[in-house]
């Protein structure tokens, strides 16, 4: 299949390198010099759309390998902004990497800005040695906040799959959000504005995976026990006089994988700001390992 874009990494005199790189429109990769101490053995790949954002029409696929023993992080250098369709015509994204032994891709984009009746699918194919490891943040907003725009797109669909080097399936998932006859995108997502999901995977992240699940259970623990005095979106608890305020953030974890190789954080939020510290904090202990911590 012909793609829009490639990138392969691998080692040059035993530090990470890029040995191809080529894009085109409505793409273009911009892989900086330097990011971090010269030490960080670490490839930043920044993309970047073409007039700032994808278009009815648009169908952009990439690949991406990082070879044995490599480090690479891919980002973006905003939100993507994804445009009206034109009737059901809808945008597409396509995805597919490589992750070689000892290896860690960290993908790291900001997060998914539909406008209004707009269409969007994405699609990201990770196919990861036994050795491999991958960090994989995939979330969106509810539009653009400043024109009144909250989940008033028509379609967004985000799939993400990893498959183990023999071809068998490790984790599938796929969020829908579709437009329905009988209710709004906007009255099933109650008060919500992100939606947010942090995939952490292999033995070079292992630390980052207990850190984030610890952190993530001691978070809703306080927060299931810890009354509000504020009165947005509060609730009457039926054994108590307390007033409960709906949680601005919500989080979840758990494991997947043989022996729990994997972990899976799902995210809801009512401010895009607030997802942005949650994920500074959570991958902080990521510095070493990239240069420079995800999300500062």
């Amino acid at each position: 299949m012909e793609v829009d874009g490639a990138v392969v990494i691998e080692k040059v005199a035993g530090k990470s390198a890029v040995s191809r790189c080529f894009s085109k429109y409505p793409i273009k990769f911009i892989i900086p010099r330097k990011v971090g101490p010269s030490k960080t053995d670490a490839i930043w790949i920044y993309t970047l759309n073409y007039g700032g954002g994808i278009v009815s029409g648009d169908s952009i696929s990439c690949e991406l390998t990082v070879k044995d023993g490599c480090t690479a992080a891919l980002t973006t250098q905003s939100s993507t902004k994804v445009y009206k369709s034109r009737g059901e015509e809808r945008s597409e994204q396509l995805l597919e990497a490589r992750i070689g032994s000892d290896a860690l891709l960290a993908v790291l984009p900001d997060p998914v800005t539909c406008f209004a009746t707009a269409r969007y699918a994405q699609k990201q194919v990770f196919r990861v040695d036994s050795g491999s490891s991958l960090v994989l943040v995939d979330w969106f907003t509810s539009g653009r906040h400043g024109r009144g725009e909250i989940w008033e797109f028509n379609l967004f669909k985000s799939t993400n799959q990893i498959f183990l080097e023999d071809g068998h399936p490790l984790f599938f998932d796929t969020v829908l959000l579709e437009q329905g006859s009988t209710n709004s995108i906007i009255e099933r997502m109650h008060g919500y504005q992100v939606i947010a999901m942090v995939v952490i995977l292999g033995p070079r992240v292992k630390k980052v995976q207990d850190e984030v699940r610890e952190n993530v259970k001691k978070m809703m623990s306080d927060q299931l026990y810890s009354p509000f005095t504020s009165t947005r979106g509060a609730q009457m608890n039926k054994n108590s006089d307390h007033l409960y305020a709906k949680p601005r953030i919500i989080a979840s974890s758990s494991v997947f994988g043989p022996k729990g190789i994997g972990t899976v954080v799902r995210i809801a939020a009512m401010e895009t700001e607030t997802v942005y510290r949650f994920l500074q904090q959570q991958l902080a202990s990521m510095e070493p390992l990239l240069g420079v911590p995800p999300y500062k």
